[in-house]
């Protein structure tokens, strides 16, 4: 269907690269929504200045949430 539009091998590269990094951060974004709302380290309103912070902001939202507010791992990793 793309290449009745014109488009060369290249140009459907692209779209699908972009495709693909548009699922990824909606991915992200999600993933990030449900970690607020389960964050059992907030309190309510926390939890809730958060979920609006990433609802909000989107992927800025969610990139801030993971480094602020994320859980952490509560057992270092074995090296």
């Amino acid at each position: 269907m793309l290449a009745m539009l014109g488009l060369g091998g290249a140009e459907l590269m692209l779209i699908l690269i972009l495709m693909l990094l548009a699922l990824v951060v909606n991915a992200f974004w999600i993933w990030m929504i449900i970690s607020a709302v389960q964050n059992k380290g907030l309190t309510d309103n926390e939890r809730l200045i958060w979920i609006l912070v990433v609802v909000f902001l989107q992927l800025l939202g969610g990139i801030i949430y993971y480094f602020a507010a994320h859980p952490k791992r509560k057992t270092p990793l074995i090296v």
